[in-house]
């Protein structure tokens, strides 16, 4: 059953190791803000306030599925996702700040990414999310400046725990199968 109480939103702990070329500092900073987003969404809860609601929500789960896919330290892909890492990365030079964001959709049994420029519009409705990089300056500023954000993606696939996305990916089959 569905709680239909108002709830408090806690930030997830991510077990995150010490990654390649992305710092300690760079990975604090980046989870205040996500700590931030999840103050928010509580904040306009707790006002019953629909105002930037989907901006604060998805700004929280964006950054779960991107901190959850570094927590393992990297795992490398069935070879078979190459295709997938040089799509990605071509998305992902794209100019501008965002997201890049694949989906699976069980329509058509394919794989969709796409550069996300805000988080709370553009997303491909009811597709489940099976990879997420950001691409906002927060994630990489204090490491890398905007000219070296190849540098950063470069670092963000070094330390990608394929099994999340595998596993996301898989869990996404499965709902289609159903």
């Amino acid at each position: 059953m569905v709680n239909l109480q108002p709830m408090t939103y806690i930030p997830k702990t991510f077990n995150l190791p010490v990654l390649k070329g992305i710092s300690e500092e760079q990975i604090k900073v980046h989870l205040a803000l996500y700590e931030g987003y999840v103050k928010n969404i509580n904040l306009l809860l707790e006002n019953n306030s629909a105002n930037r609601f989907a901006f604060e929500f998805d700004g929280m789960r964006m950054h779960e599925y991107y901190f959850e896919e570094l927590e393992s330290g990297a795992v490398a892909p069935k070879t078979e996702r190459q295709e997938l890492i040089t799509k990605i990365k071509e998305v992902a030079g794209t100019r501008g700040t965002g997201w890049v964001v694949v989906y699976y959709d069980k329509v058509m049994n394919t794989t969709h990414t796409l550069f996300v420029n805000d988080h709370e519009l553009g997303q491909l409705s009811g597709l489940p999310i099976i990879l997420a990089l950001d691409l906002w300056e927060h994630a990489y500023m204090v490491d890398y400046v905007p000219a070296e954000k190849k540098n950063y993606i470069d670092a963000f696939f070094e330390n990608l725990d394929w099994s999340v996305v595998e596993k996301r990916f898989d869990d996404a089959m499965k709902i289609s199968a159903a």
